[in-house]
């Protein structure tokens, strides 16, 4: 199986916080799932923590590396850079990832959230989404439990999934 593409500065183990889902499911392919997560607007459709999506400078619907755009999620609003984007083909993974910040000096938080969707044998497709986490409101993340960055993505997931069905 494929693994996330890591920036410098956010390699899991040597950042604030860090936390990872997967799903695999049967009867669904990469292809399906998709559309579902790179455009963007249809996010609040089926996740509940995002909301106010907005592409900057761009027409859509699709994400494309180099666009900017702003939500909300967990109570942050956040500025975004979508700093990766290729659509599955044959034998290849999806992959969208982004940069995100929101706040500023000691409060500002810095992430790189990152998705892989890959078809798996016997009709298989598998998501994986991993976020890493810089600055104080990380640290804060990080200790809280149940954490709600695990909780949130797994919705993320489950949503997506519900949604491509």
């Amino acid at each position: 199986m494929n693994a996330i593409h890591w920036p410098e500065g956010f390699v899991p183990g040597f950042t604030d916080n860090f936390v990872s889902n997967e799903i695999i499911v049967a009867g669904l392919t990469a292809a399906q799932v998709w559309p579902w997560l790179s455009q963007a607007a249809r996010w609040p459709g089926y996740y509940a923590n995002s909301a106010n999506i907005c592409l900057h400078d761009h027409q859509g619907p699709d994400l494309a590396e180099g666009v900017r755009f702003h939500f909300e999620t967990f109570g942050f609003p956040v500025q975004a850079l979508c700093n990766e984007y290729q659509p599955p083909q044959a034998g290849e993974p999806g992959r969208i990832a982004w940069h995100g910040w929101s706040g500023e000096g000691a409060e500002r938080l810095d992430v790189h959230h990152a998705w892989l969707i890959e078809d798996l044998p016997g009709g298989r497709v598998r998501v994986l989404t991993q976020e890493t986490q810089n600055g104080k409101p990380a640290l804060a993340l990080a200790k809280t439990r149940p954490n709600p960055m695990l909780n949130g993505h797994q919705d993320w997931l489950d949503g997506l999934i519900g949604a491509a069905r």
